[in-house]
């Protein structure tokens, strides 16, 4: 029979902190066309002229801040998640990263040296994107045709509503919720709205009343629609009200129109309408790394308390608990069985 394996694929992150270490990481990424999805004339002006020649050293200054003795902290929660799913199954277990190092390519390499001919690739996001399941998956089958035409790769899918990933989740929020808070906003990483349109095959979502009409046949694609139900399925396990909750986006670039509201935008206003004590938590992510890390739990706090707010508390990403483990094992060893079936 065929040696299977698991590669575990995240977002990625510069070598190191220094500013041009950052600005490779940058250019490979936001050169991405699922990431700005401009025409490569267009998308090579705005990064390379224009991005690329400040937001590097910017990005080095917020990298300082969260970078760990061991590296970057999203490699190393990563790596670290690794460690603890190999000590759970009987495959070889692996990691890359979309962007920079170690690549998909350098993670399949590493299966493929231990004779593994089947893989399951785990996109670590649990609601589908452009910008990142989808990347993940066209870029691995890049990889794939190009450099290992004998491997066979089954892909998770998105697990935003998954019980298993919810029940997870709501348990580690429930547990981290100061005693006294006053909102739970759930900030999930922003994309463009035209992202939401260009990945809807079926030409029904209209980002208006859509995501919460049951059974839209956009639902599967839409990042938005499965935001919101991962929220509400979170809620609702851990028994808050709705009104003592709020959504929203972070991470704009540029000036386009993003799906809203606003992260930095809603910290800014809710202090002035009572929200003093705020928990918030970023379930887009499943590591901690500097949106999370920089970006909300130190720009974010910023923004709330000089608006008025006074107690912020950020509640961290699943990181490698032990159940998230178990969750990442159950979702994995759906796919290999699925090679069985074959």
């Amino acid at each position: 029979m065929d040696k299977k394996g698991i590669l575990l694929v995240n977002l990625g992150s510069p070598k190191s902190t220094a500013v041009n270490d950052v600005k490779e990481y940058l250019d490979e990424f936001l050169m991405d066309e699922r990431v700005i999805d401009y025409r490569w004339f267009f998308r090579a002006l705005l990064v390379q002229g224009i991005i690329l020649k400040t937001r590097p050293a910017k990005s080095a200054e917020a990298y300082k801040t969260v970078w760990t003795d061991e590296g970057s902290p999203l490699i190393v929660i990563t790596e670290k998640i690794r460690k603890k799913l190999q000590k759970l199954v009987d495959v070889p277990v692996e990691i890359g990263m979309r962007y920079a190092q170690p690549s998909i390519e350098a993670g399949i390499q590493k299966l493929v040296d231990q004779g593994v001919s089947e893989i399951v690739l785990f996109p670590l996001y649990p609601q589908y994107a452009m910008s990142t399941t989808e990347t993940v998956i066209e870029k691995a089958e890049e990889v794939r045709k190009k450099k290992f035409p004998k491997v066979k790769i089954n892909y998770i899918q998105p697990f935003y509503n998954r019980d298993i990933y919810i029940n997870c989740l709501a348990e580690s929020i429930k547990e981290k919720l100061p005693e006294n808070f006053d909102v739970l906003q759930f900030s999930y990483h922003g994309v463009p709205e035209r992202h939401i349109y260009k990945t809807d095959p079926t030409k029904t979502c209209n980002l208006n009343d859509c995501c919460s009409r049951d059974n839209n046949p956009s639902h599967q694609f839409c990042y938005r629609h499965q935001c919101y139900k991962t929220t509400e399925a979170v809620i609702a396990k851990i028994g808050l009200p709705k009104e003592k909750t709020i959504v929203s986006f972070q991470s704009r670039l540029g000036k386009d129109k993003w799906i809203e509201p606003y992260t930095d935008e809603t910290l800014e206003t809710i202090p002035k309408k009572g929200v003093k004590n705020l928990a918030i938590v970023c379930p887009a992510f499943v590591s901690d790394c500097l949106e999370t890390l920089e970006e909300i739990s130190v720009e974010g706090k910023e923004q709330f308390q000089h608006a008025g707010g006074e107690n912020f508390h950020y509640i961290p990403c699943l990181n490698d608990e032990d159940r998230w483990i178990e969750v990442v094992k159950i979702l994995c060893e759906e796919k290999l069985n699925d090679f069985y079936l074959v």
